[in-house]
C-alpha cells in the first residue's frame, strides 16, 4: 500500500514562500516609485509620487533566502517578543488555575439559561459565539484591532474546548470576528482613514454604506462559524484539529473541586499595591480623550476604572484569589481598551501590561520570586514556536522589498486597467489589493503604496474615488485571515497551535465566500446613488 504523503511542517510552507518570493526577483523587472512624506490626519506618511515610477537595477536573490529569516526576525522583532511576553504572563496565570475557574463559573451561569424555551431555541452556545464575535467585530471596525488578538486566544481556545467545540471556533471568536470588522472598517484610522487622507476624500464620509457592508460581513462571517460549530458539537472528530486539540483537552482536564479557595495576605498586599498605583495614574490623568474614527470623546475614564477596580476588587477577594486574578484579567483588557483608544499604546505597551498582569498574578498566588520566573520562561518556551514562525514569515516581505519588485507589480498591474470600463475597473483594483495584501498585509502600508495612484486612476476613468477606497477596503480586509505573510496570523495560529495547513483547508472555501461577497458589495458603488460616493 503505497504511504500517504505528508503534510508539510508549516516553516516548510513558509520557507517554500520565501523560496517563491525569491524566484520572482528573477523573472520580474526591478524598478522603483519616488517617494515623499505627507501629512495624512495629522500623521506623516510615506507616499509614491505619481508618474514617478522608473526602470531600477535588477537585484535577483539567492542566498539571502537563508538570511531572509534573521531580517524577519530583526523586522518582526515588536510582535516576537509580544508572543513571547504574552505566553510568559498567561503561564503564570495559567498555573495559578484562575482561567479554568472561570471558564467553568461562566459556563455554568450560562448553562442556567437553557431552563428558558427562547434561549434553548436559540442556542445560548450561539448567543455566546455571536456576541464575542461581534464585540471583536466592533474592535476591528474601530480602533483597527489586529495583533491585540493574540493575547486573547489563550482565554477563548480553551473555553471553546471546555464548551465541547476545537480551537478553530475559539480562533474564531476573536480572530476572524476582529478580522471581519476589520474588512468592513467603519472608522478604522489605519485604513479607511489613510486611505480617504490620501485620496483628499473627508474622513470617514460614505459611512452609511460602509455600515451596511460591515453588517452584511458579519452576518455571512458569524453564520459560518456558526455552522462550523454545530457540526463540530455534534462530532468533534470531524475536527480538522482533533488530535492538534489534544494539548488543550490535557491542559485544561484539571479537577477544579480539589483546588483550595482561599485568599492569602499576599493577594490583599497586591490589591493594595495594584489600587494605589492606579490611584496614583488617575490622578496624573484625571480626563482621558478616546478617539472612534473621526470623533473624541472626553471623560474620567482612569478615576471610574479605578474607582470600579477599588469595588470588585475587593468583593472577589472575599471569594477567592482566583476570582481577584479574574477581575485583574478583565481590568487589564479594559486598560488596554483605553490605552489603545485613548493614548495610542500599540505592542510595547499591550505586552508591558500582560507582563505586569502576570506578575501580579502570581505575587496574588504567594509565588516566590523564582517560581514565577521559571513559570514565565515555560511559558515563553511554550510558545517559542509561534515567536520562530512570525521571523520566518517575516522574511518573505524583505526578500521582495529587496529584490525591488513589489513596485514593478503595483506599476505594471495598476497601467493594465487603461481600457476598462467603471465596474471592471473597481474590480480589477478589488483584486489588485486582494493579491497585493498576501504580500503586504499592513493596511497602512498598502494605502500609502496604492492609493495615490489608484486615486487618480479613478478621476480619469471616471470612477468616484469612495468607490476606490471601498475596494482598498475590502482588498485589504479577508486576506489577512489566510496570508503566511501576516505576523498576527501566524502568531495567533501558533499560539493556538493550529498548523497552518490545517487552518489553510478550513479557511480556503470561507475565503472564497468573503471575497465574492466583498465584489458583490462593489457592484453598488458604481451602479447606484450613494451618499458620500
Amino acid at each position: 500500500m503505497a504511504r500517504k504523503p505528508a503534510i508539510p511542517h508549516t516553516y516548510v510552507i513558509v520557507f517554500f514562500f520565501i523560496v517563491a518570493a525569491a524566484f520572482l526577483t528573477w523573472v520580474i523587472p526591478g524598478g522603483e516609485f519616488d517617494r515623499k512624506v505627507v501629512d495624512v490626519n495629522g500623521t506623516p506618511r510615506e507616499v509614491i509620487i505619481e508618474g514617478s515610477f522608473h526602470e531600477a537595477e535588477k537585484t535577483p536573490q539567492t542566498w539571502q533566502v537563508f538570511s531572509a529569516m534573521f531580517d524577519g526576525f530583526a523586522g518582526k522583532a515588536d510582535i516576537i517578543v509580544f508572543i513571547l511576553i504574552i505566553g510568559g504572563a498567561f503561564w503564570i496565570m495559567n498555573d495559578s488555575k484562575a482561567i479554568d475557574v472561570g471558564i467553568q463559573s461562566f459556563l455554568q451561569r450560562v448553562r442556567k439559561l437553557e431552563k428558558y424555551r427562547i434561549f434553548r431555541r436559540i442556542g445560548v452556545d450561539n448567543m455566546i459565539i455571536t456576541l464575542i464575535m461581534l464585540i471583536f467585530s466592533i474592535f476591528g471596525a474601530t480602533f483597527g484591532m489586529s495583533e491585540e488578538t493574540i493575547a486573547f486566544i489563550i482565554i477563548f481556545v480553551p473555553l471553546a474546548i471546555s464548551m465541547g467545540y476545537d480551537s478553530i471556533v475559539g480562533l474564531s471568536m476573536c480572530f476572524v470576528g476582529a478580522g471581519l470588522g476589520f474588512a468592513g472598517a467603519l472608522l478604522n484610522p489605519f485604513t479607511i482613514g489613510i486611505a480617504q487622507g490620501l485620496s483628499s476624500l473627508p474622513l470617514f464620509s460614505g459611512i452609511e454604506y460602509r455600515l451596511f457592508v460591515w453588517v452584511v460581513i458579519n452576518l455571512v462571517g458569524i453564520g459560518w462559524v456558526l455552522r462550523y460549530a454545530s457540526k463540530i458539537r455534534l462530532n468533534p472528530q470531524r475536527s480538522p484539529v482533533f488530535q492538534s486539540d489534544q494539548y488543550w483537552r490535557d491542559k485544561g482536564s484539571v479537577d477544579l473541586d480539589e483546588l483550595t479557595y482561599q485568599t492569602p495576605a499576599s493577594a490583599w498586599i497586591s490589591y493594595v499595591i495594584l489600587l494605589g498605583g492606579m490611584i496614583a495614574f488617575a490622578v496624573l490623568e484625571p480626563s482621558s480623550t478616546l478617539r472612534i474614527g473621526n470623533s473624541e470623546y472626553t471623560f474620567w475614564f482612569l478615576p471610574v476604572i479605578t474607582a470600579l477596580f477599588g469595588i470588585f476588587g475587593f468583593m472577589s477577594l472575599r471569594k477567592s484569589v482566583h476570582f481577584f486574578i479574574l477581575n485583574l484579567l478583565v481590568f487589564t483588557i479594559v486598560y488596554l481598551i483605553v490605552g489603545v483608544m485613548g493614548y495610542g499604546w500599540f505592542v510595547k505597551e499591550i505586552a508591558t501590561l500582560f507582563f505586569v498582569m502576570g506578575i501580579f498574578s502570581g505575587a496574588a498566588m504567594n509565588f516566590s520570586a523564582n517560581k514565577i520566573t521559571k513559570l514565565f520562561i515555560e511559558g515563553m518556551r511554550d510558545i517559542l514556536s509561534a515567536a520562530v514562525v512570525v521571523g520566518l514569515a517575516g522574511g518573505i516581505l524583505v526578500i521582495l522589498e529587496d529584490g525591488r519588485v513589489i513596485d514593478s507589480i503595483l506599476y505594471r498591474v495598476a497601467h493594465s486597467m487603461q481600457d476598462f470600463g467603471k465596474l471592471a475597473s473597481v474590480s480589477m483594483m478589488y483584486m489588485i489589493q486582494t493579491m497585493i495584501n498576501i504580500v503586504i498585509p499592513s493596511g497602512s502600508a498598502k494605502a500609502a503604496l496604492t492609493m495615490p495612484i489608484m486615486s487618480q486612476f479613478s478621476d480619469l476613468i471616471g470612477l468616484s474615488r469612495q468607490a476606490t477606497v471601498m475596494a482598498f477596503q475590502l482588498g485589504d480586509g479577508f486576506t489577512n485571515m489566510i496570508t503566511p505573510t501576516s505576523p498576527v496570523l501566524i502568531g495567533v495560529l501558533g499560539v493556538a497551535r493550529i498548523p497552518y495547513e490545517k487552518w489553510l483547508k478550513w479557511v480556503l472555501p470561507f475565503m472564497a465566500i468573503l471575497i465574492f461577497l466583498g465584489w458583490l458589495l462593489l457592484i453598488p458603488t458604481v451602479t447606484m446613488p450613494l451618499n458620500g460616493f
